[in-house]
């Protein structure tokens, strides 16, 4: 089983930038695609963005298209997803995830390995 540890969360005003990572255990990373979601107290986990094995196609939900950048480096295994112009409705724990080979991009099912979540707090 995969380890995923997220890292800079943190408390930004509006119209700032943030940048997270993933790190993930392994030498399998470049393997999957990989994933970020977010989550709010009270509400289903919702994808935010994916990367596929190579690199080189991407996935975003239409909120944050434009604003968030997910990439990835195989050598290091790790994944970002940096954040530009947040906005409050963007406050939520963000999870790093592994895709299940032939699962769902778009949805927590389609995910088999979590890390622990990491806060972002985007003030007005």
């Amino acid at each position: 089983q995969v380890q995923l540890v997220e890292s800079g969360g943190g408390l930004v005003q509006a119209g700032g930038s943030l940048s997270l990572s993933c790190a993930a255990s392994g030498r399998t990373f470049s393997s999957y695609t990989m994933g970020w979601f977010r989550q709010v107290p009270g509400k289903e986990r919702e994808f935010v963005a994916a990367i596929n094995r190579s690199g080189d196609r991407t996935y975003y939900a239409d909120s944050v298209k434009g604003r968030f950048t997910i990439s990835r480096d195989n050598a290091k295994n790790q994944v970002y997803l940096q954040m530009n112009s947040l906005k409050p409705e963007d406050t939520a724990v963000y999870y790093c995830a592994r895709k299940i080979g032939s699962g769902s991009t778009y949805y927590s099912y389609g995910y088999d390995s979590w890390g622990q979540g990491t806060q972002v707090t985007v003030s007005s």
